[in-house]
């Protein structure tokens, strides 16, 4: 199975990754998109990585389950991972079903998240000072 650029788009720019979530993904696209952004984690060797979701308007617990093992595994490969485009409705919906993607940063949106990144592991591009990573 794969998922063609309808679905989800990854794209890299410097260290960090920016993986586009354009439509609503059954379980089985969700774990290949996991498996996906994990590998291209290590091939870039990416210090950062953007998870947006703005496109989606539901967010099952399976979903949201599996974005917080994104981030874990991430996070074991050396990355950070910030959520961002959360839309109201789907964060409503979140609290009050007591899903959330665990200790994982969000952002309201791409720049923010992008802004965050930088904070937390410096900048490989060199356009903004950031302390050293931990």
């Amino acid at each position: 199975m794969s998922l063609g650029p309808a679905l989800v788009s990854i794209m890299r720019q410097g260290s960090y990754l920016i993986a586009s979530v354009h439509t609503a993904l059954d379980d089985g696209q969700m774990v290949r998109f996991r498996t996906d952004l994990i590998e291209q984690i290590g091939r870039y060797r990416s210090r950062g990585v953007i998870i947006d979701v703005a496109a989606l308007d539901v967010l099952d617990s399976f979903g949201s389950r599996t974005l917080g093992t994104i981030a874990e595994m991430a996070r074991l490969r050396g990355a950070v991972t910030v959520i961002v485009g959360i839309q109201p409705d789907v964060a409503f919906a979140m609290v009050e079903l007591g899903m959330g993607v665990g200790a994982v940063p969000t952002a309201l949106d791409l720049e923010e998240g992008l802004e965050l990144l930088d904070r937390r592991v410096g900048d490989a591009r060199g356009d903004r000072s950031a302390g050293p990573r931990r």
